[in-house]
Formats: C-alpha cells, structure tokens, sequence
C-alpha cells in the first residue's frame, strides 16, 4: 500500500486534527507506519503560507512554529517539484484545476502514481487521480 499524497487542505486538517477530514480518515492517517508517512507536495508549503499571510487560514500559533511541526519529516514526506512533475502539469487537459497549485498536487500524485486525500470535488471529479479509500 502506498502512502497518500495530502492536499493542501487535508495536511493542515490532519495536523490539527480537525473534523474537516472524517474521523476515520485521521485515524487512518495516524496510524500510518513511520515507513509509509502521508505525502506533502511542495507546493502544499508555500500553500499554506500564503493563506495565513491572505488571512484565509488561523493558526492557534505562529506560522513557522506550526510549519516546523507540520512539515517535519517525522510527521510528513514532502515531494518536490521535479522536472517530472512540471512536464505532467503541462500535459494536463484543460478541463483540470485551473489553480496552479492544485494543478501541481494533481501531477505529482500522477507522477508517483499515489492516491490523494482530498475534498476537492472537481480533483476528484477530473478522474486525473484516485481517491484514497478506506
């Protein structure tokens, strides 16, 4: 079993264990063996920084303490941005995501060929990625 790749929205949802994401979905994200941690784009980072420098998303703490926690590697395994990845987002149809980032998260799942925790209805939607099931 592969680890899933987090969006943006799922990784700050796990990390502070809200109930954006199922309980069942946390639970299972918890339970992942320190060998299969769950998958963070690198874009997901800058993602994040950007909405709570937008006021779109309030931490209970500063932005570097919470991203030192929420990106460490004991917690997550972050994907870079590869060459790989960028010719994908250029293959994309244009009927994916319009929004860069999503755009990214989407070719990097099909480029490791990983399932994707996401509430995105149109990601999903696409049938560019799987969902993780439970």
């Amino acid at each position: 079993m592969k680890a899933p790749l987090l969006d943006t929205h799922a990784w700050v949802w796990w990390v502070a264990g809200s109930d954006r994401l199922d309980r069942r979905t946390l639970n299972r994200l918890d339970r992942l063996p320190a060998s299969q941690r769950p998958l963070v784009s690198a874009i997901s980072l800058w993602e994040a920084a950007m909405l709570v420098a937008l006021g779109r998303l309030a931490l209970r703490t500063s932005f570097d303490a919470w991203i030192a926690r929420a990106a460490a590697p004991a917690t997550i395994e972050i994907l870079p941005i590869t060459p790989e990845v960028a010719m994908e987002v250029a293959r994309l149809p244009d009927t994916c995501h319009r929004d860069p980032a999503d755009r990214i998260i989407v070719a990097t799942a099909r480029v490791h060929q990983l399932p994707v925790v996401t509430l995105d209805r149109a990601m999903l939607d696409s049938k560019l990625v799987r969902g993780w099931t439970l």
